[in-house]
């Protein structure tokens, strides 16, 4: 994700290849460049493609991202995160894979450190409406907008979190354009794929729920 200018002066891709230091917490170069020797970021396991099965019986790809989630590559997608999704066909299809041991906001060089996973999700079945997948950590809850142009993905993420704003805090409008106007967070999931991915994120400090 350069300006088209720089994309010359731009290394040439060749493979690299991440320790994964399970003891000591962090991942590592197994043949790192110079300025990058004592370079170890901790271990912060993600799923980055997740979701249901779309509506209107569509096949997406799982290497794009729509309403039903898909390859968000969002970094909150984490071991403790409760995740929703809309389920649009009988029995949702749910999947899930392309698990990461690290990576950071936008997957911006194509890849995290790809690593195989064990797995233990939990599924409910809530009897609710919603649009965009959202999620919930110990600390926020943040709704997830998928498209591109990204401008377009934060619309989505926005509006959805609007919604919930609404149905589970009693915030009307206006008591959340005041709210999000002044402690809203968005964070990048991908700008790497087909649709881009914004999550659109808030302190669970700052909400009562009704």
């Amino acid at each position: 994700m350069l300006d088209p200018a720089a994309i010359v002066e731009r290394p040439a891709s060749e493979r690299a290849v991440w320790q994964i230091d399970q003891a000591a917490g962090v991942v590592r170069l197994q043949d790192p460049p110079p300025a990058l020797a004592g370079f170890a970021p901790a271990i912060a396991p993600m799923i980055g493609c997740f979701g249901v099965a779309p509506a209107g019986g569509q096949a997406l790809s799982t290497a794009t991202s729509a309403q039903n989630g898909g390859n968000m590559d969002y970094r909150l997608f984490a071991p403790g995160t409760t995740a929703w999704f809309p389920v649009a066909v009988p029995g949702a299809l749910f999947y899930l894979g392309d698990g990461h041991a690290c990576q950071g906001d936008g997957e911006i060089v194509g890849t995290g450190i790809e690593t195989s996973f064990e797995m233990e999700v939990t599924f409910r079945v809530l009897k609710r409406q919603i649009t965009w997948p959202r999620g919930e950590t110990a600390e926020d809850i943040f709704t997830v907008g998928n498209a591109r142009p990204l401008d377009q993905a934060l619309q989505h993420a926005t509006t959805e979190m609007v919604r919930w704003l609404a149905e589970d805090y009693g915030l009307d409008a206006r008591a959340a354009s005041h709210l999000m106007g002044q402690v809203v967070r968005y964070d990048v999931g991908n700008v790497f794929n087909p649709a881009y991915t914004v999550a659109c994120r808030i302190a669970k400090k700052w909400l009562t729920k009704r």
